[in-house]
Formats: structure tokens, sequence, C-alpha cells
């Protein structure tokens, strides 16, 4: 009887070792499974941050920099086109159209204005003036008003203009005005432009008969 006792606690001492070995190999494992999970997570982590580019280069040229390329060369293409065959940028410099523009006053002339139709009595324009009776300045670009058309006449009389000896209408004219001036014919080719300031001394404002190919384009604003 003491025999079997014996070999019965033996074989449970056994048991019990075996499974206290199982056990210690169990979490082993686990202990290694889990501090490879955490290397792994770590390495991930820092190629994570490795790679995801920087706050200020994303904002500057964007998460695809070929795609943000190709969006600035259009633009700056266009801006190109448009402002150099297009809009024409202009500072104005001088009172000589008060009170319709102001100096330094920014704006713009369409060079396109004119493509389908000619000129218009009122509009205003820049034209680089070549008459004799103007300035002959091709480097120097004017913005005047146009009140004659081709093949009028065009005279001033106690400082009001006529066309074809008739009255013109400006309502755009503000200032008193004592010009005289004989009639000049236009030819076929030229218009004859002036400012809407007409207090200036009729001496010292620039006006005159302009070719067609010297006018630029009409006034953008």
């Amino acid at each position: 009887m003491k025999r079997i006792l014996s070999a019965t606690a033996c074989h449970r001492a056994e048991d019990t070792t075996q499974t206290k070995g199982r056990l210690n190999r169990r979490i082993i494992v686990c202990s290694q499974l889990f501090a490879g999970f955490r290397f792994n997570t770590t390495v991930q982590s820092a190629n994570d941050h490795s790679v995801r580019p920087h706050w200020l280069r994303v904002l500057i040229i964007g998460r695809r920099p070929k795609a943000t390329l190709a969006r600035i060369v259009v633009l700056v293409a266009t801006c190109f086109v448009t402002f150099k065959f297009i809009l024409l940028p202009i500072r104005i410099e001088g009172v000589s159209m008060l009170p319709t523009y102001h100096d330094r006053q920014i704006n713009c002339v369409n060079r396109l204005a004119y493509l389908r139709h000619e000129p218009q009595r009122g509009d205003i324009v820049s034209v680089r003036l070549s008459d004799p009776g103007g300035i002959a300045n091709p480097s120097v670009m004017f913005m005047k008003r146009i009140i004659g058309l081709p093949g009028e006449t065009v005279s001033f009389r106690s400082g009001r203009a006529f066309i074809n000896g008739q009255p013109l209408d400006e309502p755009y004219v503000k200032f008193s005005c004592d010009w005289e001036k004989e009639p000049v014919q236009c030819s076929p080719t030229q218009y004859y432009v002036v400012g809407d300031n007409r207090s200036m001394a009729f001496n010292f404002h620039t006006q005159g008969r302009a070719e067609r190919d010297r006018i630029i384009g009409k006034l953008f604003l």
C-alpha cells in the first residue's frame, strides 16, 4: 500500500513538473512574440516617420511634386501669354485724363479689343502718338479718348469740341475749357485723340491725330 501511494505521489509530482515546464515554455514564447511585435511596430513607426514628407515641403510642393511642377509651368505660361499678348499692365502718369482716371492709377490695356471691329468714338485707348501735331515718341504710350474718326474734321471753339462743324456732346468733360483750334482733318487711317481734362493749357495737353496702327488697345477698366 505504501509503495502504491509513493508511486502515485511520484507520478503526480512528475505531472506537476511537466505542467509547469509547458507553462513556462508558453510564457517564454508569448514574451518573445510580444517583444517581436513591439520591435516591428517601433521599426515601422520609424520608417513611417522617415518616409512621411516634411510639412513645409508638403505645403510648398504638395504630396505629388510632379503634378505641382506641371501646374506651376502651366500657370507661368498662362501669365506670360496673358500679360504679353492680351493684357498690358500700365500705370497712369499725369492728370490729362482727370476726373476719369487719376495720376498713378493702375490699369490694363486690352490688346485684343479691336480684333473684330474698329475703334469707336468715346473709347479710351492706349496710343503711341506719331502725328506732327501730337508727339513723335514711339517708346511712350499715352492714354487718350477718341473724339474724331477717320475722315472727320476736328476743331475747338471756346473750349468745346466740334466734329465736322457740329458740337460734340462730351459728358465726361467736367472742367471748364477755353481751347481754340483751327479745324484739322483726319486721314482715312487716322483718329483724333485727346484727354478729358480740358482745364490744362492747350499747349501742355498732348493731343492730336493718331494712325490706326499706333493704337495699342482699349483700356480694360
